[in-house]
């Protein structure tokens, strides 16, 4: 039988530092939606150590979502995975307690991240997280020459991929209905922006 999961070895590297950062952050019960959830291996590491957060894992891509389902198999608090594209105007999903998003937004159009915005701030209630890691640049900048040039790396396999400017994707956010971003830097040059939906904010 073949084996269905995926492995990301970024994954290994990033995910003791982005739980420590999501306790923090994350409600202490309720649904987590993950959207572009790739292997699963971070719903797998991340559900066990937050036991009272149920985990809905989800990604546009069929294999993705196989590879998801074989990782967390038998994990009580992590729901079977959901097709769902971050930049579709509906989402399979009609509330959450949060919405986390790791390593998508510099390997998808700008459009996902936009679309991203907008279904979190459907979704989610006023003074719910909706939380991104990844890499960004800072006042048009990259903040190291190993961003530069991954950048660089993203942008010769497609052109809509690249690194993305903090203060665009927080101009994205607050259009939506979200508030500025609490900002935590983390290991390898990337940062943990932390977004909370506004009370009263027009939903898109």
């Amino acid at each position: 039988m073949t084996d269905a999961r995926r492995e990301a070895p970024a994954v290994a590297r990033n995910r003791d530092a982005i739980l420590a950062v999501l306790r923090g952050i994350l409600p202490a019960r309720g649904l987590l939606l993950e959207v572009a959830s790739g292997s699963g291996e971070h719903a797998l590491h991340f559900a066990p150590a937050l036991p009272d957060l149920t985990f809905q894992p989800s990604d546009p891509d069929a294999d993705a979502r196989a590879s998801i389902d074989a990782w967390c198999a038998g994990v009580a608090n992590i729901r079977p995975a959901l097709a769902l594209d971050a930049a579709a105007a509906d989402w399979p999903l009609a509330q959450a307690d949060a919405v986390l998003c790791i390593n998508m937004i510099h390997i998808a159009p700008w459009t996902a991240c936009a679309g991203l915005m907008r279904g979190a701030a459907r979704i989610l209630p006023p003074g719910a997280p909706l939380v991104l890691y990844g890499p960004f640049k800072r006042g048009g900048a990259h903040t190291a020459p190993s961003n530069a040039d991954f950048d660089d790396s993203l942008r010769a396999r497609d052109p809509e991929w690249g690194v993305r400017d903090l203060e665009a994707v927080a101009a994205e956010a607050d259009a939506a209905g979200f508030g500025p971003p609490a900002i935590t830097a983390m290991p390898a040059n990337n940062l943990t922006l932390a977004f909370r939906r506004s009370p009263g904010g027009a939903t898109p």
